[in-house]
């Protein structure tokens, strides 16, 4: 018996295949990275049982609450797509395997010096905040190149693998199609300027993941078009 979980995984994948379709893209070239705030442990463990690879969590402690709870047979890749403030940085980065959400020379730092203690390098996606909204977090556009530019001469432990925005809330479909054309474009420059590859795009949501597909997203985060709307 299909769950209602499955259904909406399916249904999501169709239309994120339909989208790349559209624009002469692979389907496969789009991870699906379920996002999971508030939602339980059995929700997110039916998700990747069903086929999603990596969560993505908003809240840190939430996250740690979660991995203390998570089956220990099941595989998933975790992602804080979240805001992550500097002195949770120790918290956090022994349960995370990416964060989606480096916006700040100041963090980058943290996070650097911590993943040297741990020995590891960590990947990261730099945040930018491209529809302009004062609610929004991430840099400014003008200052991705220099705060790239700062991760990489200071930061040897942090891995840029690409960048992350959220489309604005109005607008509609060529506001939303506008701030992700600017974050290609932006990707587009950066991997010139520094000569890195900065694969990933991470953006898209449910109300948007189809244009998000269509200029070029890598990665979409879904929440309520695969678990339902928040309680």
């Amino acid at each position: 018996m299909v769950s209602r979980i499955e259904e909406n995984i399916q249904r999501v994948r169709e239309r994120i295949a339909s989208a790349a379709e559209r624009c002469g893209r692979r389907a496969e070239d789009v991870l699906l990275v379920a996002v999971t705030k508030t939602r339980t442990v059995e929700e997110m463990a039916e998700a990747v049982r069903c086929g999603v690879g990596a969560l993505g969590e908003n809240r840190v402690q939430e996250l740690l609450l979660k991995r203390e709870a998570w089956p220990a047979d099941l595989s998933a890749e975790w992602r804080l797509i979240g805001h992550l403030q500097r002195n949770k940085a120790r918290k956090v980065l022994p349960a995370v395997d990416a964060v989606d959400s480096l916006d700040s020379l100041e963090l980058a730092r943290t996070l650097g010096r911590v993943a040297e203690e741990s020995g590891r390098s960590l990947p990261v996606l730099l945040e930018v905040n491209t529809s302009g909204e004062a609610s929004k977090e991430g840099v400014a556009p003008e200052g991705l190149f220099p705060l790239l530019e700062g991760v990489l001469a200071e930061c040897p432990n942090l891995s840029p693998q690409g960048l992350m925005t959220i489309g604005p809330l109005e607008g509609g479909e060529r506001a939303v199609r506008g701030a992700f054309a600017l974050l290609r474009t932006l990707a587009e420059g950066a991997r010139k300027e520094f000569s890195i590859p900065l694969k990933e795009l991470s953006m898209g949501m449910s109300g948007d993941f189809e244009w998000a597909v269509e200029e070029g997203s890598t990665m979409v985060r879904v929440g309520t078009a695969l678990f339902g709307a928040r309680n």
